[in-house]
């Protein structure tokens, strides 16, 4: 299984479908992905999410790491309600909480997964990679590493590659990893976190607003590792 990788793996030219949101995690794991010898296929999403700058982020990150081709995938799927990082009447929490935060969205890393999983059916890639963390989240139930392993159950089912005997194998490699680790990971790759947006309601110059729980999630993360935070705030 496959959701708690083990360092040092190779997969030298094969092809593999990542998820990229622009985000912190997201990065690291296309510079691992790339690491390890992939042909990365990046895959964002314009899901109805309150910023567009984020998928800014995802290009410049894509630009910065290499890769063989970036596709963004319009998937309205915010329209359907019910999660602050879609619809700008629920607040975006701004304190640490209990139970699932009203940032989760619906079903949306299922539905992600979903969608790599049928981009690497169409260009014959056996891996698909993302960036899930179930040491440092939020409370969402799609980052834990039983969904991961549960998605890739269903890949190995579902798909005319799996039948025809070319499994799928669904990556987390963050999933264990403290934000600390993380951070110190994808530095030691060459990851430039300057590009990347974390925040849940930056400004429109993609500022961070430093006090939702991504924000705070990251600066920690940041100071923990030793490492500056190269993350620009909007004022106070």
């Amino acid at each position: 299984m496959t959701s708690r990788d083990a360092e040092g793996q190779s997969f030298s030219g094969t092809a593999a479908v990542v998820l990229v949101s622009g985000g912190l995690d997201s990065a690291t794991t296309l510079a691992i992905a790339r690491d390890r010898g992939h042909r990365c296929h990046a895959l964002s999403f314009e899901y109805g999410q309150r910023h567009a700058v984020e998928l800014s982020a995802a290009r410049r990150v894509c630009e910065s790491l290499g890769v063989a081709g970036h596709r963004v995938l319009a998937l309205p799927i915010g329209g359907l309600g019910h999660s602050a990082l879609t619809d700008r009447s629920i607040a975006v929490p701004e304190s640490p909480g209990t139970g699932i935060p009203a940032t989760y969205v619906p079903a949306r890393n299922t539905v992600f997964l979903a969608c790599a999983l049928a981009f690497a059916e169409t260009i014959d890639a056996g891996h698909i990679y993302i960036g899930v963390n179930a040491v440092d989240y939020s409370g969402y139930p799609d980052c834990r590493p039983e969904f991961v392993r549960a998605f890739e159950r269903l890949a190995n089912l579902a798909t005319r590659a799996a039948v025809e005997g070319r499994r799928m194998q669904v990556h987390a490699p963050l999933v264990d990893l403290g934000k600390d680790e993380i951070v110190r990971r994808g530095t030691a790759l060459g990851v430039d976190y300057a590009l990347t947006v974390s925040c849940y309601q930056p400004d429109d110059a993609g500022r961070a607003c430093g006090r939702c729980d991504s924000c705070r999630l990251r600066r920690e993360g940041f100071a923990k590792a030793g490492i500056p935070d190269p993350t620009p705030y909007a004022a106070a």
